[in-house]
């Protein structure tokens, strides 16, 4: 008796063995007419209470749509504001601020850089220039 109570109180998964044990039994032929009857009339109950809940949630689904629309609230609104408040609490993130910090940095660097090639580039031409016009004027010794 202890062994089969225990067995009813277990709390491991179902072997293979059970699961086909579990399958194979003829639950309808274990309930009284009694429990059957119950069982129906509990089972009509409960579908019953699950269409009442999705009527009331639809009329509360239709009731928000109106004070939405009442408010000038429509879905392209909700979206920029939802957008705008994700934006604005990424950039309080402390990774976006180091991100931001380092690439502001990394930005001047490289605008410091393509500056000083240019004036490289800009000094090189003009010492181009400066030795072809020299050559120009110079006539040639020969």
């Amino acid at each position: 008796m202890e062994a089969q109570a225990r067995g009813l109180l277990e709390t491991e998964p179902l072997q293979g063995r059970d699961e086909d044990m579990v399958a194979s039994a003829d639950f309808p032929s274990m309930l009284s007419e009694e429990e059957r009857e119950e069982l129906k009339a509990e089972l009509v109950q409960l579908e019953d209470e699950i269409t009442t809940l999705r009527q009331v949630l639809s009329a509360k689904e239709r009731h928000l749509v109106e004070i939405k629309q009442k408010l000038g609230m429509n879905l392209m609104n909700e979206l920029k504001q939802n957008f705008s408040k994700s934006w604005h609490d990424m950039q309080t993130t402390t990774a976006y601020k180091k991100t931001h910090e380092t690439l502001s940095h990394a930005g001047q660097k490289a605008t410091a850089a393509f500056s000083n090639v240019g004036t490289a580039i800009s000094k090189k031409f003009g010492d181009m220039s400066y030795s072809i016009r020299h050559s120009i004027s110079m006539p040639a010794m020969s």
